[in-house]
């Protein structure tokens, strides 16, 4: 495949891959096309920023004129913005293109006892970054989250905010975005949404926290052309996000992926949406501080503190590091029987101490393969990073198409 066919390719995966479906057959009209050529500049130029028209042109395999078109729009939309002219030896001048360092959003990671917020530009740049202690109080903690917002916008007041993208440890409805399970947030059809965009005055989209680290994925290119992917996010919890032919998963109301709450022990520990024996109470960061504690005697909150002692060769955090990595691999069962991906991102904290259990996950994951070798399994980071990085490629994408949408209403 020629470097041009290869970037193409790449570029459109990050989109919705459209299929015929004969009982409600239409033929493609032009305004697909348009859409994704529209997206395949847009990400050329945040890729290879800075680049002239005939640069993208010759990348996108696009005529001259559909190109000029397209940045046309993309600069009235302010996405793209026009730099220095650069004069070849031969030829005319160019104009460069790169995106518009001045838009910016939100990034917003809500965890059980505290929020990350950030400010991210569309070239995945952290320009900000702090902590927010929460509160019992959910309403209590929105009010704070808003204070910090609107001072940070009275700060950088050259800055365009898009809106906020929200990370959730939770299953959120896609139409109404209302968050339908929560375990570990122990929220019950609180209307986030509405509370942050009245505190706030923006925009809100809210994801799954598995979700937006595969969508971080998408959104950066890390995917090397992989299009059937499952992503688990390892924290006080265990999600999981599915990638499967090029398309990400949602099901009919949000829920789909929700392996952590598959029961793998009918004699497990409580889990916190109420059965016992979930994939989560024996996987997660969670289920590895309890097993420290009770073997050990003595009382850690982090599962960080549990590497370190463990790197400090205490046999009881090797213990427990040990079997949280064989009761991953072992759940990945259920992933592999049930969806057989060619890849397996890992994201969390258990990535990092990865040099020294990947190889139990790997070994457990290959030993309950039901036929055939099994997926490629690889540590995708620092889960923090994934979760705001991906929140704020949630909300560029929808906003994106917001954009497109409402040009091409106007008459």
């Amino acid at each position: 495949m020629s470097l041009k066919r290869q970037e193409k390719s790449r570029i459109v995966q990050t989109r919705r891959i459209r299929r015929i479906d004969v009982t409600t057959l239409q033929t493609a009209s032009s305004d697909i096309a348009r859409d994704i050529n529209r997206d395949i500049i847009l990400e050329l130029i945040r890729f290879k920023q800075p680049l002239a028209r005939a640069d993208l042109a010759r990348l996108s395999g696009l005529r001259p004129s559909t190109v000029s078109k397209i940045v046309e729009q993309l600069v009235r939309e302010n996405w793209v913005t026009e730099g220095a002219v650069v004069k070849p030896a031969r030829g005319r001048p160019s104009t460069m293109l790169t995106v518009n360092s001045s838009m910016v959003t939100f990034a917003l990671d809500m965890r059980p006892d505290h929020s990350i917020l950030a400010i991210v530009d569309l070239s995945g740049r952290f320009l900000h970054r702090e902590n927010i202690p929460g509160f019992t109080d959910l309403k209590r903690t929105v009010v704070q989250i808003g204070k910090r917002i609107r001072g940070l916008r009275k700060q950088h007041p050259h800055m365009s905010f898009e809106g906020i993208g929200v990370s959730v440890p939770g299953r959120v409805h896609p139409i109404t975005q209302r968050v339908l399970l929560s375990p570990n947030l122990k929220w019950h059809d609180f209307d986030l949404k509405g509370a942050l965009e009245r505190e706030s005055d923006l925009q809100v989209e809210i994801e799954n926290d598995a979700n937006v680290c595969l969508i971080s994925e998408l959104w950066y290119g890390r995917l090397q052309g992989a299009r059937n992917v499952v992503l688990v996010a390892v924290a006080e919890g265990l999600g999981t996000a599915i990638l499967a032919g090029g398309d990400m998963q949602f099901g009919s109301n949000g829920l789909a992926g929700e392996f952590g709450h598959v029961l793998v022990d009918p004699n497990g520990p409580l889990c916190g949406c109420g059965q016992k024996g979930c994939w989560e109470v024996i996987a997660s960061s969670r289920a590895t501080v309890r097993m420290f504690n009770e073997s050990s005697g003595r009382k850690v909150e982090s599962v960080y503190e549990v590497m370190r002692l463990s790197e400090d060769g205490n046999r009881n955090a090797i213990k427990a590091l040990t079997a949280q990595a064989r009761a991953l691999g072992r759940g990945m069962r259920m992933i592999t029987a049930t969806l057989s991906p060619e890849l397996i991102l890992v994201v969390g904290d258990i990535t990092s101490s990865w040099d020294s259990y990947h190889a139990i996950i790997e070994q457990e994951l290959s030993d309950s393969m039901l036929a055939g070798m099994p997926p490629v399994l690889r540590a995708a980071g620092d889960a923090e990073l994934a979760r705001l990085s991906g929140s704020a490629a949630m909300l560029m994408q929808r906003h994106a198409t917001y954009h497109r949408s409402t040009h091409e209403r106007r008459p």
